[in-house]
């Protein structure tokens, strides 16, 4: 992967999303669970969970995949989704989902949603977690496209800042919510439509479908 130089257009020729919040909505009560694994209101669970003793870890994850598992029933898409992922596919722009979640549960919850159609999915049970680089630079090995030319897409804190750590370009789906971390994301839209008009200037290099360019989604 080589750095877009003065001379080459700023081009975005992924996308890499977010899951929850992002792309579907999913009752998950997050500090009932923390309630039950006896940790403080507001720590990041993942983070937490990784620090208990082995004897405790196992319980715990059991616990949390409980949680998560039971949510999958309820999952929806979120509004502007469809129209936007089909923005894309006009684009040629290749599209992959990076989620704290696990591999059963990302697949359970994408196919519900009918958005079995991100490739690669990397989640939790592949690399190293949210804010850490690892899973977003394993999407940009597989598409073979250098991360400055990636968009990492979400509505949290995390994705903002695994975009940041992998040396990506970052963009947070707010919903209108003012989030204090907005400023450090390069773009922070509120609705799909904002970032179609945000992003297109930056994919028009990237080749259309059909065009045999790097762009072109497989």
């Amino acid at each position: 992967m080589h750095p877009v130089t003065a001379t080459e257009p700023r081009r975005i020729r992924g996308v890499v999303f977010d899951m929850d919040g992002t792309l579907v909505a999913q009752a998950i009560d997050f500090d009932a669970i923390r309630r039950e694994l006896g940790l403080p209101f507001g720590t990041p669970l993942l983070e937490a969970m990784d620090r208990l003793p082995a004897a405790d870890r196992t319980a715990a994850w059991a616990v949390l995949d409980r949680h998560e598992q039971a949510a999958v029933a309820g999952a929806e898409v979120l509004p502007g989704v469809l129209d936007f992922l089909a923005w894309l596919d006009t684009r040629g722009l290749k599209r992959a989902v990076l989620t704290r979640n696990s591999r059963s549960v990302a697949e359970a919850v994408l196919g519900r949603c009918g958005l079995l159609t991100f490739d690669p999915i990397v989640t939790r049970d592949d690399a190293p977690f949210k804010p850490q680089p690892e899973g977003l630079w394993r999407i940009c090995k597989a598409w073979g496209v250098a991360p400055t030319e990636v968009l990492m897409l979400g509505d949290y804190v995390y994705d903002i800042q695994v975009g940041r750590n992998a040396g990506a370009r970052t963009a947070l789906l707010t919903h209108g919510r003012d989030w204090p971390f907005a400023a450090e994301a390069d773009w922070a839209v509120a609705t799909f439509a904002e970032c179609v008009a945000v992003l297109d200037e930056f994919v028009s290099f990237a080749g259309g479908v059909g065009s045999g360019e790097p762009g072109e989604r497989k």
